[in-house]
């Protein structure tokens, strides 16, 4: 998985209707085509009696796949808009399946862009979206008299607190994001007049909201 990516965080549903057309979407956080292929057979599975099963999925590993189903209605008119719908987004490991019940009445190709699109899109404002991303786990030692100090940067700067543990001094676990890691060193020794002692344990995934702030 590459070191920076959007997707979802959760599964989401959504619904949508036309003409009598009922569109149930699905989105699901995968990691595989294996996982991808597993849902869609449930989901044929427990919807046997829809019409369509449209989906597209799209899965960044060591390499991007993405991939797309029509099943059975005209091509082009509904797993490509529901890809299109996962890239507006710009979101990987994530499968979209749109489930049609036909009403009796054809929409015409434009009609079904819009309607598997659009189903796609409500099932994906659902699930919400995330930006993943690899950060460094670093760890401070440093004397109680700096606690709340350093409490105060991580807040102001979106430091991740992961863990807290007192002893004769206080360790704090913190996940920096790597763009962030110099600016990270050179404020805690300057907080800290040098006193504070900074290592960095390795590297982890870590989940963070449109708005910069880290999801535990």
């Amino acid at each position: 998985m590459q070191n920076c990516m959007r997707t979802v965080p959760k599964a989401g549903y959504g619904e949508y209707e036309e003409k009598r057309s009922r569109f149930l979407s699905f989105v699901f956080p995968v990691s595989s085509e294996e996982d991808a292929v597993g849902i869609l057979n449930d989901l044929s599975k427990k919807y046997w009696d829809a019409r369509h099963h449209c989906y597209a999925y799209r899965i960044n590993s060591e390499t991007v796949v993405q991939r797309f189903s029509d099943d059975g209605e005209p091509s082009g008119t509904a797993g490509l808009p529901i890809l299109e719908a996962i890239r507006k987004k710009e979101l990987n490991n994530v499968l979209v399946v749109v489930v049609r019940y036909f009403g009796g009445i054809l929409l015409g190709a434009s009609g079904l862009v819009r309607a598997y699109g659009k189903a796609a899109s409500i099932g994906l404002e659902d699930a919400g979206v995330i930006t993943r991303k690899m950060c460094y786990q670093a760890l401070l030692r440093i004397g109680y008299h700096l606690h709340g100090k350093i409490q105060n940067i991580a807040a102001l700067n979106n430091f991740a607190i992961t863990n807290t543990e007192y002893t004769d001094v206080v360790e704090i676990e913190i996940l920096v994001e790597p763009e962030k890691k110099d600016f990270f060193i050179n404020t805690i020794t300057e907080a800290s007049g040098g006193q504070a002692e900074i290592c960095f344990l390795g590297e982890t995934y870590a989940d963070f909201d449109d708005n910069g702030s880290c999801i535990l």
